[in-house]
């Protein structure tokens, strides 16, 4: 049975970037369980719109599958510690996520991010719990079937995203002409599709069946194009912090190990129709590590 109390907070990014001094100073002098232990509670990351990842459901209350893999972590830290803690959520995006997890605002980031080398110099990352890549999102309509057929043509793209860098190589490449509007996150591209701001969203293309499994005409957009990058979702963390992320991995690699990863998968992902694949398979058997 959990220990766990869930307090559920919206907190204003301004405050949290505001904020950091003392728990940025604890987290390199004691370390985040030790922070922890102090406070009495655990500060999550959490996507306001990156369905099914990390969502606020209709009682405004953060959900999904990493969600769900957090707080198996909060349930080993708990454990860990020997005592309650409470659940903190604050919202974090693209542009925030980062800046909230190097600067000690947040233990855990909860959401859709890519592990990638460039983002390890400030933060971690947890074993592998998905395997994405680049897309497009445009309406049925739109003739467009491929990033070669953005010439002349509007995208939006979330800043701060490997989405981002990747249309904008791409683009790049083939010389074409492209405009670019800059979206603060999911909602505010699928928004700017659904009102022809712009004639497509980039972003992963596991997000962007999210974003058509909630629109209010699911019929209307498509998927296209091939994958322009290679995404590995991971739950991030503090880093230079071996005793905090070693207590996460412990309760991922349980996971995975078990079994019971399949069944929080198919929880969040049988409805979009989208099976683990082979490759996502091997990356839970590989943090599925023995102790």
């Amino acid at each position: 049975m959990s220990m766990l109390k869930n307090t559920i907070i919206t907190a204003c990014v301004a405050l949290g970037l505001a904020a950091t001094g003392t728990s940025a100073a604890f987290a390199q002098e004691g370390g985040t369980l030790e922070k922890i232990k102090q406070s009495g509670e655990i500060v999550i990351g959490h996507r306001e719109s990156s369905v099914p990842f990390s969502y606020l459901d209709d009682a405004q209350k953060p959900v999904g599958y990493s969600i769900d893999l957090c707080m198996k972590i909060v349930d080993a830290v708990s454990k860990e510690l020997g005592q309650d803690i409470s659940v903190k959520y604050v919202p974090v995006n693209p542009k925030t996520r980062i800046a909230l997890m190097a600067n000690g605002t947040i233990d855990l980031e909860c959401g859709s991010t890519t592990n990638n080398l460039t983002r390890q110099e400030q933060v971690e990352y947890l074993p592998t719990t998905f395997v994405t890549g680049t897309k497009l999102l445009v309406r049925k309509d739109s003739g467009i079937q491929s990033v070669a057929d953005l010439d002349g043509k509007t995208v939006a793209l979330a800043q701060g995203t490997t989405n981002e860098r990747a249309i904008k190589a791409a683009v790049e490449k083939a010389g074409m002409d492209v405009k670019v509007l800059p979206v603060r996150d999911l909602a505010e591209g699928m928004l700017s599709l659904e009102t022809d701001r712009v004639d497509a969203y980039s972003s992963d293309h596991i997000l962007l069946f999210g974003l058509i499994s909630k629109s209010k005409n699911p019929d209307d957009f498509v998927v296209v194009g091939d994958f322009l990058s290679f995404d590995p979702y991971a739950i991030m963390v503090p880093r230079n912090d071996s005793a905090f992320e070693l207590v996460g991995k412990k309760a991922l690699a349980e996971v995975f190990r078990s079994g019971e990863i399949y069944d929080i998968y198919g929880k969040w992902f049988d409805d979009l129709g989208v099976p683990a694949d082979d490759l996502l398979k091997a990356a839970f058997t590989l943090g599925g590590l023995p102790e």
